[in-house]
C-alpha cells in the first residue's frame, strides 16, 4: 500500500493517518493545543523548513482540522486555530502524551503537567466506556464489523 492510498482505505485508522500520520503534523497539532497559532511560532519551535510547515498547515486547513484567520492586514498574515474537528483530536494527543510520559519521561518525570481547570488537579489521560463509564483497556475491547465495514464476498 502506498502512503497516498491511505485516504481511500476502508479503515478509519488508515484514513486518519492520511491526515495526521506524519511526525511534523503531530508536532504542529501538539503546539496548536499548547496555544501556538502563528506560522513563525510553529517554524521556530520545530526548527524545520518553512516549506514543511507550509505543507503541513495547508493539509490541516484543507482537512478542516485548522482554520486560517487573518490577524494583520499589511502585510496580510494569518494565524491557525483548531476547529471543532481539530479539537476532537484532543483525546488522541492526550493519549500519545500519556504514553510518552509513562514510557519516555525519564526519572525527572513528565516535561509538562496538565491541570483540569474544573477541579484544579493535574491529570493523565484515561479511556472510559461511553456507555457505562468504566475504564477501558486493550484487553477489555473486542472488535466487530460496523455498518461502514467493507462487504466481503464469499469465494465461489
Amino acid at each position: 500500500m502506498k502512503w497516498d492510498d491511505l485516504a481511500q482505505e476502508p479503515c478509519s485508522v488508515a484514513r486518519s493517518l492520511a491526515v495526521i500520520g506524519d511526525r511534523w503534523t503531530l508536532m504542529i497539532l501538539r503546539d496548536a493545543f499548547l496555544g501556538l497559532r502563528r506560522f513563525e511560532a510553529f517554524q521556530t519551535r520545530l526548527g524545520i523548513s518553512r516549506s514543511i510547515v507550509t505543507e503541513r498547515l495547508n493539509l490541516l486547513v484543507a482537512e478542516g482540522v485548522l482554520e486560517r484567520r487573518p490577524y494583520q492586514d499589511r502585510p496580510v498574515r494569518h494565524e491557525y486555530r483548531l476547529t471543532e474537528k481539530g479539537l476532537d483530536l484532543h483525546p488522541v494527543i492526550m493519549a500519545i502524551v500519556d504514553w510518552g510520559d509513562r514510557h519516555y519521561a525519564g526519572e525527572a518525570g513528565p516535561p509538562i503537567l496538565r491541570r483540569h481547570k474544573g477541579c484544579g488537579c493535574d491529570f493523565h489521560a484515561v479511556q472510559v466506556c461511553s456507555e457505562c463509564g468504566e475504564p477501558v483497556t486493550a484487553r477489555d475491547v473486542e472488535a466487530r464489523p460496523g455498518p461502514g465495514a467493507a462487504t466481503v464476498r464469499s469465494p465461489t
